[in-house]
C-alpha cells in the first residue's frame, strides 16, 4: 500500500513542477490539433450507444477531415522550420 507523507502532499504543489514557458509554447502550437481531436472523439462518443445517423456519420468525416489537416499544418510548420520549442526533461 503507497502512503502520502506530509513532504510528499507539500512537494506537489511546488511552483519547479509548474510547466514551463516552453512546455506552454509547445501546447499552444498543438492546440489546433488537440482541439481536433477532441472534437472526433466526441463524434465517437456520440454515436457509442446508438446507430450512427447520416449526420453523425458527415461529423465524423468532417472532424476526421479537420484532424488530418491539424497533423498536416503541424507537420509542415516542423518541416519548415517553425519548429516547435523543445519539450522535455
Amino acid at each position: 500500500m503507497n502512503q502520502i507523507t506530509v513532504a510528499d502532499a507539500l512537494t506537489a504543489f511546488e511552483p519547479w513542477l509548474e510547466p514551463t514557458a516552453a512546455e506552454l509554447d509547445a501546447i499552444e502550437g498543438e492546440m489546433p490539433l488537440i482541439t481536433a481531436e477532441a472534437d472526433l472523439l466526441d463524434a465517437y462518443v456520440t454515436v457509442m450507444d446508438r446507430p450512427a445517423t447520416e449526420l453523425d456519420v458527415r461529423r465524423i468525416r468532417r472532424a476526421r477531415r479537420r484532424v488530418l489537416a491539424a497533423r498536416r499544418d503541424l507537420a509542415n510548420r516542423t518541416a519548415a522550420g517553425n519548429e516547435l520549442p523543445e519539450v522535455g526533461a
